[in-house]
């Protein structure tokens, strides 16, 4: 393994950085929209954290929800984050006023019409977005942004919704939003230069870090954290126990395994009870209750501290779903397969021209899913190990899946002694 030295490593994650608020294509002198007034569509976590980004930086925000109570709870969690900032010395009292001022709570989407830019926050649910976004169509005002905040689905098909598909962009927050640095700007396909232009800058006024990615299915983090869950859940299948998955990436640098990660989300999360779907261990812990940290069970135990403790209930439904033998896989083969799968994945993103440069998808990694810094990123990383070693797990993950075969560029760079971090395959295309 090539171990580049602390120096060699802080040089590229600056680089890195600088370079992701690059947009070839784009010049400075592309206008910008000005924005104002934001609304935000839902006051629960998501929204509520979104909003507060804005709030934080100046901006007055107006918040929709559909019921009274919903928002006055939403509202009340917006306070309660402020005032612990405020109690832990990080701004006096009369900031958590001034701030909370910013914020005009609404009962209907059609008190969002004189807003600059709307942000929609709802559930993952496209029927949902698509009516939304019809309903936004119809009363905003004329050069209005819409954006949503979806995390996985077709923007092109919310845009499709409304007769000015090039104000619509997806503006992806992480949660919590307040929190997080990473925004992934989702340029759709007929998204205009001065919406991506305006974005790009409201980053930055808001305090985020931000990437601009195309739209697929989980745009570029999202879409390379997929890979993963679905190799780990296949190694649980293999009969390594969840706990050993996570101690593995734990070890790797992640504070969060995929198991920890689940259980931190809630394992109910598109469940519901008796439904029957592609994860039959998660369906049968959240029939028994066990739901995540949030029921003090999920594949762990959790005691009052919330520290994870491996479960014998767990196991024992692991074994009657999967009836694997017990493994007893190497900590280096566990990485192997979640971590090399997400170089592969990342891969194929640029090779179908989803996001700008390799070096965007370490920026979205670093910022956004927790990858520890010592190893650069996903592509940063595929470097200290070289092409060849991630080419001969893939050919081997491949042949069991063929949702794994190796990307044609990883062929190519094993071939040739290549760096995934030098991959052009032409940028971001829409």
């Amino acid at each position: 393994m090539n171990s580049p030295t602390e120096a060699e490593i802080g040089a590229y994650l600056a680089a890195s950085g600088a370079a992701a608020w690059q947009v070839p294509g784009l010049s400075d002198a592309t206008p910008k929209r000005a924005i104002k007034t934001v609304g935000i569509i839902g006051a629960g976590t998501m929204g509520g954290g979104i909003a507060m980004n804005f709030a934080t930086a100046g901006f007055d925000v107006k918040i929709v929800e559909t019921t009274q109570e919903a928002l006055d709870r939403g509202l009340k969690v917006v306070r309660g984050n402020y005032q612990r900032s405020s109690d832990k010395g990080r701004f006096p009292q009369e900031e958590v006023e001034a701030r909370m001022g910013r914020f005009d709570g609404r009962l209907a989407l059609a008190d969002l019409a004189d807003c600059d830019l709307v942000i929609e926050a709802v559930f993952e649910n496209m029927e949902l977005k698509r009516k939304i976004f019809t309903e936004l169509d119809a009363v905003m005002k004329e050069g209005a942004i819409l954006a949503t905040n979806t995390s996985a689905l077709d923007i092109n098909e919310i845009a499709s919704m409304t007769k000015r598909p090039e104000d619509v962009i997806g503006l992806h927050f992480f949660s919590p939003a307040n929190v997080m640095k990473l925004l992934e700007i989702v340029r759709a396909r007929h998204t205009a230069d001065d919406v991506v232009a305006t974005c790009m800058a409201l980053a930055k006024d808001i305090n985020k870090i931000a990437t601009l990615v195309g739209v697929c299915p989980g745009f570029v983090g999202n879409r390379i954290l997929f890979a993963r869950q679905i190799q780990a859940n296949k190694l649980v299948y293999q009969g390594v126990m969840p706990w050993d998955v996570d101690a593995a990436l734990n070890a790797f640098g992640f504070k969060m395994g995929p198991f920890q990660m689940s259980d931190l989300a809630g394992l109910d999360i598109g469940w519901s009870k008796g439904a029957t779907t592609d994860n039959p261990i998660r369906d049968a812990l959240c029939e028994l209750d066990r739901r995540g940290q949030k029921t003090k069970a999920g594949f762990y135990d959790y005691d009052d501290a919330r520290r994870p403790i491996p479960s014998d209930v767990t196991a024992g439904i692991i074994r009657d779903i999967t009836g694997a033998e017990p493994s007893t896989m190497s900590a280096d083969e566990i990485v192997e397969n979640c971590i090399y799968s997400m170089i592969n994945e990342a891969v194929k993103i640029l090779e179908e021209n989803k996001a700008q440069r390799p070096s965007d998808i370490d920026v979205v990694w670093l910022n956004g899913y927790g990858w520890p810094a010592d190893k650069g990123g996903p592509m940063f990383y595929g470097d200290m190990v070289g092409a060849k070693a991630v080419l001969a797990r893939m050919e081997k993950l491949g042949a069991e899946d063929s949702a794994f075969a190796p990307a044609e560029t990883l062929r190519a760079l094993a071939a040739s002694g290549g760096k995934f971090t030098d991959i052009d395959t032409g940028g971001l295309k829409v």
